[in-house]
């Protein structure tokens, strides 16, 4: 398997951050095909979130895969996952391989077009726990993912997500930093994204 040997790592030189990315983690003809199956296999569902005191649909479509009993909390939504299925059993074990880390649970993100974006948050919602590991595979069009430092204005990353990308932010990022997807006015396909995370 070409994806446990990725032809490259880039790591970003980033203050209170460990954050690491691997353009070409899943080959081109893999990503096409995973995209393909989530697309189509995947009980995508439109949660309502409430951000101060207004309450819309969520900009995207998401579902949660996990073990047993794990729900998962965000922006006042409670999510009660899916069983793992083998489509992301096959997913996880090959970025475990890297991480060397055992994900109890996944948030899949759909992006139906450049309209649908995640405003700017952390991944630091308690049942993470401190110092979080976050492993996030892309599949579909390239979107750019922003993050920027809680208090140090002039640090800031933008980077290029492309289809069969490996994100990897660990270590005290999540307290430090946070990071959004912008919408954008570009014409684009669909986009499928994977965080993979643990819940304690």
């Amino acid at each position: 398997m070409n994806s446990l040997f990725p032809s490259e790592k880039i790591t970003f030189n980033l203050p209170n951050a460990s954050v690491e990315y691997y353009p070409n983690f899943f080959d081109a003809n893999q990503s096409k095909l995973l995209f393909e199956k989530l697309l189509n296999e995947i009980p995508w569902q439109q949660d309502d979130i409430t951000v101060f005191g207004k309450t819309h649909p969520q900009p995207r479509l998401t579902a949660l895969f996990g073990n047993e009993g794990k729900q998962y909390s965000y922006s006042n939504i409670i999510m009660q996952p899916h069983p793992w299925n083998a489509l992301l059993m096959f997913i996880k074990s090959e970025i475990e391989a890297v991480c060397n880390e055992n994900f109890t649970t996944v948030l899949l993100n759909l992006y139906r077009t450049g309209k649908d974006s995640n405003g700017w948050h952390a991944d630091n919602e308690k049942e993470l726990g401190r110092n979080p590991i976050i492993a996030s595979v892309s599949f579909g069009a390239e979107r750019v993912f922003h993050l920027q430092h809680n208090s140090i204005a002039e640090a800031k990353q933008k980077i290029i997500l492309q289809n069969g990308s490996l994100l990897i932010m660990k270590d005290e990022t999540q307290h430090f930093w946070k990071h959004q997807i912008p919408k954008t006015m570009k014409e684009i396909g669909p986009r499928i994204n994977l965080t993979f995370r643990i819940i304690k």
